[in-house]
């Protein structure tokens, strides 16, 4: 492998549920590359020039181990292209059946490329198909073959020069990883209303750790906690909570969580949904933490970061807490992160 060939995969994800599983599968992807773009609505591009060494398997192999990984944890079927440049990774994507993967090494791209109709690039309208074809320009090959001054006087200066540029299958477009979220919401819809002030507990304690769990994957903290409860009146109360510092822990985010519920005074509210949001966003590296003597915070922590590696390679069912045991999301609610 040579050190400027580039290894880029386009997942299309088939049947998404909802934009938490979409989340799941990108934070999934992430534990293979930090290269990890969102193409919304139903796909994902990685750059896994970097990471081919790390796992010492070839692309493809690493590629099929991604769609292993997204179909046992999360039931997800998709389709992977595999290329040296973006735009080559979604046409092959487009070209595989559900579970499969198309790999266009670098040297057989024109030759995989050309024969292929000159809709299938992207960015080709039915206006502009309809104005090469009525030329006898029907495929990738017969554009590419084409003078650039032919081209231009067709379509124009530039998009024939993009034209042109796709045709002979160069897209210099980097990966460009995700931008860390403004917020982030966890919340949890009860099936029937509740009165139970100890399943109340127990929902708030849920959603704070998927709010910290989350945090920890993107490599984030958060300064203010806002608890928003919903009644079966469809009327709603809402508290907000400035962190004592910004943080990821689990354990530190269900403190204030809980605080937050406390001060309702819910006792036996009827309640039907509760919302967790994380406002005040910061890059975890740049966070500051303050020191404590206490070497049961630092076992909570390693703990939890065992725990995040755990539900990275088994799912995020793998490790709960204990207390959740009675009353999993998947029992009661229905759970979503935004």
């Amino acid at each position: 492998m040579t050190t400027n060939r580039r290894h880029i995969a386009h997942l299309h994800l088939h049947a998404v549920p909802d934009e938490g599983r979409y989340a799941d599968a990108i934070d999934l992807l992430t534990g293979i590359t930090p290269h990890v773009q969102a193409v919304s609505p139903d796909a994902v591009q990685l750059d896994l020039t970097s990471a081919l060494r790390y796992f010492d398997l070839s692309p493809y192999a690493l590629v099929q181990r991604a769609q292993m990984q997204l179909m046992a944890l999360y039931g997800i079927a998709c389709s992977a292209g595999l290329a040296n440049n973006r735009m080559l990774a979604t046409m092959a994507a487009d070209a595989s059946a559900p579970g499969h993967a198309t790999w266009v090494p670098a040297e057989q791209a024109a030759a995989w490329l050309y024969p292929r109709p000159v809709t299938t690039l992207p960015g080709i309208g039915r206006a502009t198909a309809e104005t090469l074809g009525r030329y006898g320009l029907h495929t990738v090959g017969q554009i590419a073959d084409v003078p650039a001054a032919t081209l231009q006087r067709l379509l124009g200066a530039g998009p024939a020069r993009l034209l042109a540029e796709r045709a002979q299958g160069h897209d210099p477009r980097p990966v460009t990883p995700l931008e860390p979220a403004a917020h982030l919401v966890a919340d949890l819809v009860l099936d029937r209303d509740c009165l139970d002030p100890a399943r109340h507990h127990r929902a708030v304690l849920g959603l704070a750790d998927q709010i910290g769990q989350r945090l920890r994957g993107q490599g984030q903290v958060a300064g203010r906690l806002t608890l928003t409860v919903r009644y079966a009146d469809r009327s709603s109360t809402t508290r907000t909570r400035t962190l004592p510092e910004s943080t990821s822990h689990s354990s530190a985010l269900a403190t204030s969580a809980l605080g937050l519920l406390t001060s309702l005074g819910l006792q036996r509210a009827r309640v039907r949904a509760f919302m967790i949001r994380a406002d005040d966003l910061l890059p975890a590296v740049g966070a500051y933490r303050q020191l404590t003597l206490d070497p049961g915070e630092d076992r909570a922590r390693a703990a939890e970061a065992a725990a995040d590696r755990a539900r990275r390679r088994f799912g995020p069912g793998a490790v709960y807490p204990a207390v959740l045991a009675r009353d999993l999301p998947h029992r009661g609610g229905a759970l979503t992160m935004r």
